[in-house]
């Protein structure tokens, strides 16, 4: 019989998803882990639960020795980071939600929990309710795992699933989804493609054991989507979905980019809809599989975080097998990408000049799209212009008719 471990947690963060952990822990006595102390920064807010169970000061429990698991559910990445490093310091285990945290300082937290020999899980930081880490920690090896390509941020999924289904344009999807809670403060982290490139960076690690820094991953993301690509993917019975995407190539370097990508019906992602994530991994025996779930909202991260805490009752941590290989990302002029790239009829000319083949052109009265082949090197200078009326979409499936 298994022993499990009793966790005494100090919590800090007591939003819908801290709020929803703190009232499932009460109901299920059977996982031997109860919140001692919550820790929170505004004072004058009504809490569901009374005064007593709260505390102001990080250090009433960091430095509490009876706890031994520290729960991290705060927004503040630079906050989160300094009570994660203090608390595996100070010999506890950590769970965490929070990707930008864990993306910025990957390479710090791993050496801290190799020093002071104590786990960090964040399984939560991901795919929400999808176990996508513990998958790629425990079933695949590296050398058979060949890509990893997904869905990854449920918030922009479903302003793209708005823009499909109801024809509503991405302004009014985008309002939308603010007002339903599901985009961050700053809608640009979720929009931008941010969030995408902190997941897949911690995907990239499980995976092929790279550690990534975030400004080695290229992003585009949804918010310069325009009617004309809207148009265009309706008329072609495709969607646009925002796409993280890692590769392994055969000279063992790895691709990988974040980017809208027109999707079609034959594709598994094709129906991964509203606040939905879908991850696909293809490996040599294998061969494709593929994972969906819920990837917004509270109680999606809470079931995460709680499999987190469960998993630690029986001292569970990430074995990092496949890190300290000799991978690295690809070049970006080694990278061909086939895109759609809308433009204005002043810069159409300019920015074609950077395709390494061009397929398709068109223009109407207002602007114009050009569909290509072009290096991601080339695809940077183009956005290093910052002209606002631009848009780039992966046009795999595109079938140009001349």
């Amino acid at each position: 019989m298994v022993h499990r471990k009793k966790l005494t947690i100090g919590l800090f963060g007591f939003g819908c998803v801290g709020y929803g952990l703190y009232e499932v822990l009460e109901k299920t006595p059977g996982l031997k882990a109860n919140i001692k102390r919550i820790c929170v920064k505004d004072r004058t807010k009504s809490r569901q639960i009374p005064l007593e169970h709260f505390t102001f000061e990080a250090l009433d429990i960091l430095n509490d020795d009876e706890i031994n698991t520290i729960v991290e559910l705060i927004d503040d990445a630079d906050a989160a980071f300094e009570i994660v490093k203090m608390a595996l310091m100070k010999g506890k285990s950590v769970v965490t939600a929070n990707k930008k945290m864990i993306a910025d300082h990957f390479a710090e937290l791993l050496q801290l929990q190799k020093e002071f020999d104590v786990p960090l899980l964040y399984e939560a930081a991901c795919c929400a309710s999808i176990p996508i880490i513990r998958n790629l920690e425990e079933y695949y090896d590296n050398d058979l795992l060949e890509s990893i390509e997904g869905i990854v941020n449920g918030s922009t999924n479903y302003i793209l699933t708005k823009t499909s289904d109801e024809h509503i344009s991405y302004a009014d999807a985008l309002l939308e989804a603010s007002q339903k809670g599901y985009v961050e403060t700053n809608p640009i982290l979720d929009t931008g493609g941010f969030d995408a490139k902190f997941k897949l960076l911690i995907l990239i690690a499980h995976a092929f054991g790279i550690v990534a820094k975030p400004e080695e991953i290229f992003n585009i993301g949804i918010d310069r989507l325009g009617d004309l690509e809207l148009k265009y993917a309706r008329e072609k019975g495709l969607k646009i979905k925002l796409v993280a995407f890692a590769e392994k190539a055969q000279n063992g370097k790895i691709k990988a980019f974040v980017l809208p990508k027109f999707i079609h019906k034959t594709d598994k992602l094709f129906t991964v809809d509203d606040v939905f994530n879908g991850v696909k991994t293809k490996s040599y025996f294998s061969d494709t599989q593929f994972f969906v779930g819920k990837g917004a909202g509270a109680y999606p991260t809470a079931s995460a975080v709680l499999s987190d805490i469960s998993a630690l009752t029986y001292d569970y941590r990430y074995e990092y097998k496949k890190l300290n290989q000799k991978d690295s990302l690809e070049a970006d002029d080694q990278i061909q990408l086939k895109i759609l790239l809308r433009h204005n009829l002043k810069n159409g000319p300019l920015f074609e000049a950077y395709f390494e083949e061009i397929l398709e052109s068109y223009r109407n009265q207002e602007s114009g799209y050009t569909i290509g082949t072009i290096s991601l090197a080339g695809l940077k200078e183009i956005v290093a212009h910052q002209t606002p009326d631009i848009s780039v979409i992966l046009c795999e499936t595109c079938n140009p008719t001349s």
